[in-house]
């Protein structure tokens, strides 16, 4: 019994040392395994994070080479910039956002500049009128000078420009000057030094325009733009030569469309006004768009203390029907009532036992007005079936139609009203 629990005491001595013996080996080989791992983990570091990150810089440095280098790619890069999305939480990626689109607008702004200058200036010449002039206090004839701008409509020399940069009876206002019709006119081209006559085709004092020619061909042509179109806020560049400095460009924005101005001979405009800088000599020049597109003719500034930046341009498109009337008859033909008039507000109306309206002063001796049956007295309350309480309403349904059209009016005769109806003659 003793025997064999000794020799079960051996068995289970023998397989405690094998399993010991077991642990031990598997124990060592565990280490040396840990051991392996560790010395290689140096090669191993440099495989799966130095390597790949000095590879993505290197990548980096590539493209961005490219991208400035090709053309396409960098513009592509420029929109991504131009519309970056920020939220309010964002203040530092916002400021920098903001700051790249800065930069890139104004690069673009200065390329629109210069593109619209280099393609535009071809078309602008400079006026040089000269007038013969008699002083109040010594009746020897002399000789004045004034300067403008003009722009090429037709490739053969005809040029658009303002009546008062050749037609010094709308803006002579000197008292001590009696100031005659111009005797010369120069004109003189963009990079041409030569000196060209220019003969007066025709003029209009109520739009202020006229029109000139010089004898020359292979002229570079303006392009028109549509004036209705122009917003409030888009590009605006005048080209003229301010000051005698000829070629000049200055830059700015459409401050308003639709602006409604009195020159000093009391003409009023519907207007383009900018903030472009338009000083004297820039009448007659051009105010373009960023596609270099014509949308106005530079006539008139405000001036005096404390006004800076407002200046104005009669729109392109409403010149278009003048210079070719100007071109083929050498003035402007326009309907005509044959009257002189007085608005009449409520209180003048009250006051004189009359009704709201246009009081009628005098009829002209065989106008339309006459043939009609107008007489002075009458006051005309409509016109077309609108209701007028101007002269201003009463001429704005008149030139919207023709020579020989038909206009009809209800007149206030003594209390009574009356329907009339005229047929519009050419203006004398």
């Amino acid at each position: 019994m003793e025997e064999n629990n000794s020799n079960q005491n051996n068995n289970d001595n023998k397989t405690f040392n094998s399993v010991a013996s077991s642990a031990t080996e598997a124990t060592y080989k565990e280490f040396k395994n840990s051991e392996k791992k560790q010395k290689s983990g140096g090669a191993g570091f440099g495989k799966t994070v130095v390597l790949p990150f000095f590879c993505g810089v290197l990548g980096t440095a590539v493209v961005l080479g490219a991208c400035v280098s090709i053309p396409f790619l960098k513009e592509n890069i420029v929109k991504q910039l131009v519309t970056i999305n920020t939220s309010d939480d964002e203040d530092d990626n916002s400021n920098t956002a903001n700051l790249n689109t800065q930069l890139i607008l104004l690069q673009g702004y200065s390329d629109t500049a210069v593109g619209v200058a280099k393609k535009v200036q071809p078309s602008i010449v400079a006026i040089t009128v000269e007038y013969s002039v008699n002083s109040i206090f010594n009746r020897t004839p002399g000789t004045a000078t004034a300067k403008g701008s003009g722009v090429i409509i037709s490739e053969d020399g005809y040029i658009l420009t303002n009546n008062h940069v050749v037609n010094s009876s709308s803006s002579s206002s000197n008292v001590f000057y009696e100031v005659g019709e111009a005797s010369k006119v120069t004109v003189k081209l963009y990079n041409d030094d030569t000196e060209y006559e220019g003969e007066i085709i025709g003029t209009d004092s109520q739009t202020d325009l006229a029109v000139i020619k010089i004898d020359k061909t292979g002229l570079t042509v303006a392009e028109l733009g549509d004036s209705d179109s122009v917003q409030v806020g888009e590009f605006a560049m005048a080209i003229g030569s301010p000051l005698g400095l000829d070629n000049s460009v200055t830059a700015g924005i459409v401050s308003a469309v639709n602006r409604e101005v009195l020159d000093e001979d009391g003409n009023k405009y519907i207007a383009i006004q900018t903030d472009a800088a338009i000083n004297s000599g820039n009448s007659g020049g051009a105010l373009v768009n960023s596609k270099g597109q014509v949308i106005g003719i530079n006539t008139l500034k405000l001036s005096g203390d404390g006004v800076e930046g407002v200046g104005f341009a009669i729109p392109i498109n409403s010149t278009k029907d003048i210079y070719q009337q100007l071109i083929e008859y050498n003035k402007v033909k326009r309907p005509y009532i044959g009257i002189s008039g007085r608005d009449l507000d409520e209180k003048t109306a009250e006051a004189n036992n009359l009704v709201v309206g246009v009081y009628v002063v005098s009829v002209e001796e065989f106008s339309a007005a006459e043939k009609a049956g107008i007489k002075a007295g009458d006051v005309i309350i409509e016109a077309d079936e609108k209701d007028i309480e101007t002269m201003d309403e009463l001429n704005e349904i008149k030139n919207q139609k023709q020579i020989g059209d038909t206009m009809k009016l209800k007149i206030n005769r003594n209390g009574q009203e009356k329907d009339v109806t005229i047929t519009l003659q050419e203006q004398p």
